[in-house]
């Protein structure tokens, strides 16, 4: 056998190993979808709110989760003369603390005992962002035919949740080999309360666990952040969608941009600066933009919004739950307290 045919053949095993591969590749990618289509997988990358919606009846502290895994009591028949309110949010919807002490909660029973009939129900699901909110209201809101939409937006992390894919995640193939490479460093497993008892003082992270959080959130607060005119547009995609379908479907709607704590504590601020910002000057820095921005983009789509900063800001009291993020007890009152006066208008109608 001489060297050009020795070349052929060599040639066609290659392309014969190739095309078993990438056939070996196809079928895999079919397997595993339709695999996580019915078990749904943390392993795979998937855009489904149901991968982070709690388990029914499962026990949350001093409750139960409903029957569809939401933070709240059975979602009943919709009763044309209460004017129901869907809460749809993360876990600042869902509520770190009992669920008496939950905001939506706290607003229902608010304006309940003032006589006016109302319910809220509150859908909140931990982890997901401005995408989830939009196929949640299209996959179980539209047809419990609320009266408003009351979308939380975190500044934390909302602008976050609102990229688009990373390329590896378009395939479950990838997005599998993806999370064995980095199982021992990445894997965070979900953070289950179980009927544990609540604590209102007791911190979550250490500090320094803590600043490293807080400081991957903080590019957004930077004047010349190039990344955050990308994520803003992103998230009013999503925002504006759900607008759209409110307004289609007679529905009111209403964004609560509720502030991280880094924004509103000077203290965590200054050691966020301090430890990773050195040579930042404060010039260069501003701590509510990322409120204004949206804010502003918000009022120019004709979306009604209430910015919860300058009441945080301005509080004395201590609002969020030691180095956890999210507000303890007196921080979900306070935004209840603010809330409830801009749902009355709606309500009274």
């Amino acid at each position: 056998m001489n060297k050009i045919q020795k070349l052929g053949n060599a040639k066609s095993i290659l392309f014969r190993a190739a095309g078993i591969v990438l056939i070996t590749l196809f079928m895999a990618e079919i397997a595993l979808r339709l695999s996580n289509h019915y078990i749904q997988s943390y392993v795979f990358y998937s855009d489904s709110y149901n991968r982070f919606r709690g388990r029914p009846f499962a026990d949350e502290l001093d409750f139960k989760l409903n029957s569809l895994g939401f933070k709240d009591e059975e979602f009943a028949q919709r009763d044309p003369r209460i004017y129901r309110i869907l809460g749809i949010g993360d876990s600042f919807a869902f509520g770190i603390v009992p669920y008496k002490y939950n905001y939506l909660s706290l607003i229902e029973s608010q304006l309940q005992a003032d006589g006016l009939d109302v319910e809220i129900l509150n859908m909140g699901i931990p982890s997901i962002g401005p995408h989830g909110y939009l196929s949640l209201l299209i996959d179980e809101g539209l047809e419990l035919q609320p009266d408003m939409v009351l979308v939380s937006f975190f500044i934390g992390n909302d602008f976050e949740q609102s990229k688009k894919k990373k390329a590896y995640e378009y395939s479950y193939v990838a997005s599998l080999l993806h999370t064995m490479v980095n199982l021992h460093t990445n894997y965070e497993g979900q953070v289950v309360h179980g009927n544990s008892a609540y604590c209102d003082t007791c911190p979550s992270l250490d500090i320094d666990s803590y600043l490293a959080m807080e400081h991957s959130r903080s590019s957004i607060y930077l004047i010349d952040d190039a990344k955050f005119p990308v994520d803003l547009e992103n998230a009013l995609y999503y925002l504006d969608h759900i607008h759209t379908l409110c307004k289609n479907n007679d529905m009111e709607m209403m964004v609560v941009i509720i502030p991280d704590e880094m924004q509103v504590n000077r203290e965590l601020m200054e050691d966020v600066m301090d430890t990773y910002y050195p040579d930042l000057g404060l010039d260069e820095w501003d701590i509510s933009l990322p409120n204004r921005k949206l804010h502003s983009a918000l009022d120019a789509l004709g979306i009604d919004n209430l910015d919860l900063y300058d009441a945080y800001s301005t509080s004395s009291d201590r609002l969020y739950l030691p180095r956890n993020s999210h507000w303890n007890i007196a921080g979900n009152q306070l935004a209840a307290d603010t809330i409830q006066e801009r749902i009355r208008k709606y309500v009274a109608q």
